[in-house]
């Protein structure tokens, strides 16, 4: 884990922990690595419910109800998705504000309009919803690591 996300996940910890708040994750492009790096900060059970790993579009809609037309009028890889993923993890767990990523972490996946890098996030607590879309550069892996930094950079902010 890079000490940059290290760092982070441990201020989400501490800032959560502040405001007596659990939060969910719903990854799909970044496969767990956020709930990874959460968990990677002792205690983090006081401060942290759940994370569901919904790479397939199946899981999507059983898992965080995300529904299929919406999937099929959006795409997986898009904001509108991020949303309902994230207020899925919500409405499937304890917690009481979530997180999520879809994107294409390459080197395949491009379709038009969205290249290789691109994410959408999603963070929502309460009434309270930001989504995003971003293309990051470089392989695989460093795409993913992008998500996984901004997406707790994102919860900080949403924190503050």
């Amino acid at each position: 884990m890079s000490t940059d996300i290290g760092e982070l996940a441990a201020q989400v910890g501490q800032k959560l922990q502040q405001k007596g708040l659990l939060l969910a994750t719903a990854e799909s492009c970044t496969g767990g690595w956020v709930s990874q790096a959460i968990t990677e900060i002792a205690g983090s059970s006081s401060w942290f419910d759940c994370g569901f790993v919904t790479y397939s579009i199946a899981s999507k809609t059983e898992m965080l109800d995300v529904s299929p037309a919406q999937i099929a009028q959006f795409g997986s890889v898009s904001e509108e998705v991020a949303l309902s993923m994230a207020r899925g993890a919500l409405a499937n767990s304890n917690a009481h504000i979530a997180l999520s990523t879809t994107g294409i972490a390459g080197p395949t996946g491009a379709v038009p309009g969205k290249p290789v890098g691109t994410v959408c996030f999603a963070w929502v607590h309460g009434d309270v919803a930001v989504s995003e879309r971003l293309v990051f550069g470089g392989d695989r892996h460093a795409v993913r690591e992008q998500t996984v930094a901004h997406a707790l950079r994102g919860l900080l902010k949403m924190l503050d």
